[in-house]
C-alpha cells in the first residue's frame, strides 16, 4: 500500500501555528490508517489463503489458491477467511499512518537536505517510509501471521493477547516479535520503494499529459488535481504487480521465518539465507520461492483500488489537499 501525498497545509484563522501542525499531523495520521484498514479488510480472505500456501500448512498443502478459498469455509467456516484479521487492523492503522506521514517527510528531507529530486528520491523516500513503518509495528505482524496460521481444532493461540503472551515466554522474550525483521526490511526497501516510484511516476505523467482525461480537481482545493478514481486503480495495480514481483521471495521467507517454532522444520529457517535456501531446494521457484504468487497478482488490483480511493477520499474529507 503505498500513494503519494504532496500536500499543503492551509493556514485555520484563530490557530497558532504549533497547533495548525499537530492538527495537521493527526489528520494525516488518521487518513492513512482508515485507507489501509479499508483495504486490508476488503482482501483478508486472500491474505489468509496467501499465508497457509507460503508456510504450506499441512491442512491445505496440495491445494491451490481457488481450492484453498473454497475448503476454508468448508473446514472453518467463512469466518475462517478473516482469522487474524484482528491482529491485522490493529497493526495496519499505524502501519499505513506511518508510512504515509514518513514518505512525506522523507521526500521533504532528500529533496530539499540533500537536493536529491525528480524520480529518484521518490524511490529513495518510499524505500525508507516502508522500513520505518516495518519496524514500527513488526511485533504486531508477527502475531497476525500467527493467528492466520492456525486452522479450526487445531489451535495454538487463542487471541492477540494470548500470542503475545506465550511468544514472549517460549521465544526468547522481546527477540521472539522479530523473527523475519531483516528479510522483511530487506524485502521492503524495493516493494515500498517501488511501489511510490511507479505510481508516483504513473501519476505524474498522467496528469502532466492528459490532465482533462485522467485528472479531476480535489473537491476540498480546485487547485489540486487528483486521479480518477478507475485511473487510480490502473496505476496502483501496475506498481502493486512490479513490487511484488521483485520482493516476492524475500516474503515468502519472512513468512516462514515469522512462523518460527509452528512449523515442524523451523531449524532450518533461522536466518534469511538458510531460509531462501531451505525453500529452494525443498520445493523449487514455482512451488517455493514463488509459491502464491498468483493470489498476490489477483490481491493487487482490489487492495490498491480500495488503498488509493480510501486515502483520496479522506484527504479531501479532512482537507489535506
Amino acid at each position: 500500500m503505498a500513494t503519494e501525498a504532496t500536500v499543503s497545509c492551509t493556514a485555520t484563522p484563530g490557530l497558532p501555528a504549533p497547533a495548525r501542525k499537530e492538527y495537521y499531523w493527526l489528520r494525516s495520521f488518521v487518513a492513512g490508517g482508515v485507507a489501509g484498514c479499508c483495504a486490508k479488510t476488503t482482501i483478508a480472505p486472500l491474505d489468509r489463503v496467501k499465508i497457509l500456501l507460503q508456510a504450506h500448512n499441512p491442512h491445505y498443502k496440495d491445494l491451490g489458491v481457488f481450492a484453498t478459498l473454497r475448503s476454508v469455509p468448508q473446514k472453518e467456516g467463512y469466518l475462517g477467511l478473516y482469522k487474524g484479521n484482528g491482529a491485522m487492523m490493529v497493526r495496519i492503522f499505524p502501519y499505513g499512518a506511518i508510512q504515509f506521514m514518513a514518505f512525506d517527510q522523507y521526500k521533504k528531507l532528500l529533496s530539499k537536505k540533500l537536493g536529491i529530486s525528480g524520480h529518484v528520491h521518490r524511490l529513495m523516500a518510499g524505500s525508507m517510509a516502508g522500513i520505518t513503518a516495518v519496524i514500527c509495528t513488526y511485533p504486531l505482524d508477527v502475531i497476525r501471521v500467527r493467528l492466520a496460521f492456525q486452522v479450526k481444532g487445531h489451535h495454538r493461540y487463542t487471541g492477540i493477547i494470548h500470542a503475545f503472551q506465550t511468544i514472549y515466554k517460549s521465544e526468547g522474550g522481546v527477540s521472539g516479535f522479530y523473527r523475519g525483521l531483516m528479510p522483511t526490511v530487506i524485502g521492503m526497501a524495493p516493494y515500498a520503494g517501488f511501489s511510490f516510484f511507479t505510481f508516483g511516476t504513473l501519476k505524474s505523467l498522467g496528469l502532466a499529459h492528459a490532465p482533462m482525461l485522467l485528472g479531476r480537481p480535489s473537491s476540498d482545493n480546485p487547485k489540486v488535481l487528483v486521479l480518477k478514481t478507475h485511473v487510480n486503480l490502473l496505476c496502483g495495480g501496475i506498481a502493486g504487480a512490479i513490487a511484488q514481483t521483485i520482493s516476492y521471495p524475500l516474503d515468502v521467507a519472512r513468512r516462514r521465518m515469522q512462523l518460527g517454532s509452528v512449523l515442524p522444520d523451523s531449524e532450518k529457517c533461522l536466518t534469511l539465507s538458510s531460509t531462501l535456501k531451505h525453500v529452494y531446494t525443498t520445493y523449487g521457484v514455482k512451488k517455493g520461492l514463488y509459491r502464491g504468487l498468483s493470489l498476490n497478482y489477483i490481491r493487487c488490483i482490489p487492495s490498491q483500488a480500495v488503498a488509493f480511493t480510501t486515502y483520496e477520499f479522506m484527504k479531501q474529507t479532512l482537507h489535506l489537499n
